[in-house]
């Protein structure tokens, strides 16, 4: 008799991902641990472990320092946490750019040590090969264009992307590439409107928008971003609450319960039988 016992939810999958183009936009948000994605899970259709842990965690500058350790450990905590969501692991700076052997070796290791159901890479020129070499051997790859945060360095900082006619012709064509190597998403990130309602109506797989626009298949933010963490956010987020204050509120009260010796009360407090 076998042991195992399937979970009565049933988890979203690439092909459903994919056949949501043109229909009801997709929901998708960052998480980095467990309990942020069992919240998430009811309203998501997609959860990302993204590299932007590095920032929105660790207080890194950039995402370039984050390690595969970093994405496992945060995989495994949103895998815990979420159970009906489809999952997306971030691939770090380093780990598929070069070799595509080197990439399924480290895209494998993501899916199976975390249990996640597929990866996202950066989009660059020579990532198409990379995303194709993955897709064939049995790994869902999400693509991601426009601005790529792990090309700070090159680009001179986080900047919108396709402002040059140039610009944009090479944002599109990353599109086409990202699509035809058999990315079942792609997300699109800082870019003007108009720019990606082209690409999205130029590829069969479903656009994901940051800063790219309503034009896109679907939106996805940080969710610190979302719920107003930060005391700055990017011009395309929209807070839709303020835990930064209620935190900062709920501290200086606790603080001054703890100073005047009102907590703990009787209440909060184990006494001898």
């Amino acid at each position: 008799m076998s042991s195992y016992t399937p979970s009565p939810v049933k988890r979203l999958t690439a092909p459903e991902i994919y056949a949501r183009k043109g229909g009801t936009p997709l929901v998708s948000l960052t998480a980095y641990d467990a309990p942020m994605a069992e919240i998430l899970d009811n309203h998501c259709d997609i959860l990302l472990v993204g590299d932007s842990v590095g920032m929105v965690v660790h207080g890194l500058l950039n995402t370039l320092g984050v390690t595969m350790e970093m994405m496992i450990l945060h995989g495994q905590a949103v895998m815990r946490g979420a159970k009906r969501a489809f999952v997306v692991v971030d691939m770090p700076f380093g780990s598929y750019e070069g070799d595509p052997e080197v990439a399924f070796d480290n895209a494998a290791r993501l899916l199976k040590e975390t249990g996640a159901q597929a990866v996202k890479v950066e989009s660059g020129p020579t990532v198409a090969r990379t995303i194709a070499y993955l897709t064939q051997r049995g790994i869902p790859v999400m693509g991601h264009i426009g601005l790529r945060p792990q090309a700070v360095n090159v680009d001179g900082g986080f900047r919108a992307k396709g402002r040059t006619p140039e610009e944009r012709e090479k944002v599109l064509q990353e599109a086409r590439d990202t699509d035809a190597a058999g990315a079942f998403a792609i997300v699109i990130e800082g870019v003007a409107a108009d720019l990606a309602g082209e690409i999205t109506a130029a590829v069969k797989a479903p656009t994901i928008g940051i800063g790219a626009s309503a034009a896109c298949d679907g939106q996805i933010l940080v969710v610190d971003d979302m719920l107003g963490q930060f005391d700055w956010s990017p011009k395309f987020v929209r807070r839709y609450a303020a835990l930064r204050e209620t935190i900062s509120e709920a501290a200086a009260a606790y603080a001054k319960d703890v100073k005047s010796r009102d907590f703990p009360a009787p209440q909060e407090t184990y006494f001898a039988k």
